[in-house]
């Protein structure tokens, strides 16, 4: 076998693997809680603490139309992550973690943080109700590693 045709087979390979170890876009072309901001218009800062097993705050109140800047600071031991939807959404996306632990959130409505690392997210809560935050990662959010934002 040429080196050329190495170099092709182990791509190939890579391109199988990939998929399970990265997030995989769920096709979130609208998002249920509002769309992600612009950073040319002002927001309000909170700042949440990602803890083993909880957020702080755990309960956040929004306008709606109202943008949020989320400081999210991962002050556990471990691993955590941040996911913005709804509840029956996070639920889905919990199953499907559980299959694929190490999966990683890069979106717009979401990040996984390790320990003492920082993040932002910023977002524009369009829609009235009641949304959730919470760490996918499995066992977490079974563990009490949910908060919730009313948007009124």
């Amino acid at each position: 076998m040429n080196h050329l045709t190495k170099i092709a087979v182990a791509l190939a390979a890579l391109s199988i693997v990939a998929p399970a170890a990265s997030h995989e876009k769920h096709g979130h072309e609208s998002f249920s809680a509002g769309e992600p901001g612009d950073p040319n218009k002002p927001s309000r800062t909170v700042e949440v603490l990602l803890n083993e097993m909880d957020f702080t705050p755990a309960r956040i109140e929004v306008k709606r139309g109202e943008q949020i800047r989320f400081v999210l600071r991962n002050a556990g031991t471990e691993d955590h992550e941040f996911l913005l939807a709804t509840t029956e959404e996070n639920l889905k996306h919990a199953e499907l973690m559980k299959k694929h632990p190490h999966m990683e959130h890069d979106d717009p409505n979401g990040v996984r943080l390790a320990p003492k690392k920082s993040a932002e997210i910023l977002w524009k809560f369009t829609r009235a109700g009641t949304f959730e935050y919470s760490c996918l990662i499995p066992n977490h959010r079974d563990d009490g590693m949910i908060g919730h934002v009313a948007v009124k």
